[in-house]
Order: structure tokens, then C-alpha cells, then sequence
């Protein structure tokens, strides 16, 4: 198994570990993680910083294996199924965590989970009729401000909250819209092989 490889898979390790430290009933165990006061109004708990810093951590390896995998012609299809796999437990696990806690809205990952499952879809369509289907820029965008968006929300939206603007809430609907938007760019682009055996 080649670096960006291990990285992938590492990546996919951290997401699943990630998620079961954010659903874990710690308090039901008898542990409970100090909560910190910022300025005398906003509140943030240790559990969520812990939890920020591993999903930049994670995140960050999303795009070095990328980078890596290319730059030292280490492609292969492990790591191009494993990569996605990574993607979808990290930012859609998160998602449907954070709005069962309710720290978000239920609709923005039903949105976009069935975007991606519509494009994943269309993908494999297009695959099999020979034709790759490379990321779009509003696809890119969206996952930007997406992954911004989340980490804002672990980190209860600091510093920005000590003014009273909610940006991370701002970017996740962003990123819902270019959701949407991506994903009928992603079918307008590829409606001949979906349709021709209508």
C-alpha cells in the first residue's frame, strides 16, 4: 500500500473515531468535559474542541493524499474508492451527529446526502459509458465552505459568536445551495448517458 494510500485509510479511521467520541454518552459514565467561558458569554466545551481539531486534522489529510497521490503518479483505484468512502464518513457522519444533537438543521444533511448519492450515481453512469466526471468548481466550493462551516460549528462558531455573527451557519447553507446547484450541473453534464435508454 502506497503513502497517500495509508493516509486515505488512516483518514477513515479518524472519522470513524470522530464520530464515536461525538456520540459517546460520556456523561452517562460518569465523565463530564470542562466547559470554558469566553469574554463572560460564549461557552465552549472541551469535547468539541478536542473534536474540531481531529476534523481539521482529517481534513487536511483529504487533501494531502490528494496532492500526494498526483504529484508522485500514485493513482490508483484503492485509493480513488477509499478516498470517497473517507469523504462521505467524514463530512456526512458529521453532519447527520451535529444535527442530532441539534446543532444544525436536519434539512442541510438530508440535502446534501442525497446529492451526493444522486452525483455518486451519475458518476458510475457516466463511468461505465467511458466518460470520467472531474469535480466541478461549485462542487469544489461547496465543499469548501462546507468544511469551514463544520469546523465553525465544533468550535461554537468563535470567534465570530463574540459579535453575534452566525457565519457557520451562513456557510452551511451556502454550501447546501452549491450542493444543489452542483448537482444538477452534474446531470445537465452527463443527462445522455442517463437518458439515452429511456
Amino acid at each position: 500500500m502506497n503513502l497517500p494510500n495509508k493516509i486515505t485509510t488512516g483518514r477513515i479511521i479518524l472519522s470513524i473515531l470522530l464520530l464515536i467520541f461525538l456520540i459517546f454518552p460520556f456523561d452517562q459514565v460518569g465523565l463530564n468535559f470542562p466547559i470554558y467561558l469566553i469574554h463572560g458569554t460564549v461557552k465552549i466545551s472541551l469535547k468539541y474542541i478536542i473534536a474540531g481539531i481531529v476534523f481539521i486534522v482529517a481534513a487536511l489529510t483529504d487533501f494531502i493524499d490528494g496532492k500526494l497521490a498526483r504529484s508522485k503518479n500514485l493513482v490508483t483505484d484503492y485509493g480513488k474508492v477509499m478516498d470517497a468512502i473517507a469523504d462521505k464518513v467524514l463530512v456526512n457522519g458529521i453532519l447527520i451527529v451535529l444535527a442530532y444533537s441539534g446543532f444544525i438543521s436536519v434539512i442541510i444533511p438530508v440535502v446534501i446526502i442525497t446529492r451526493d448519492t444522486i452525483v455518486d450515481s451519475i458518476k458510475m453512469v457516466a463511468g461505465r459509458n467511458g466518460k470520467v466526471v472531474a469535480a466541478s468548481f461549485t462542487g469544489k466550493a461547496k465543499t469548501m465552505t462546507m468544511m469551514i462551516g463544520i469546523t465553525l460549528i465544533l468550535f461554537n462558531n468563535l470567534p465570530f459568536e463574540l459579535i453575534g455573527f452566525r457565519l457557520a451557519d451562513i456557510l452551511l447553507i451556502i454550501a447546501t445551495i452549491l450542493s444543489v446547484i452542483s448537482g444538477c450541473q452534474y446531470f445537465l453534464v452527463n443527462k445522455e448517458f442517463i437518458l439515452k435508454d429511456k
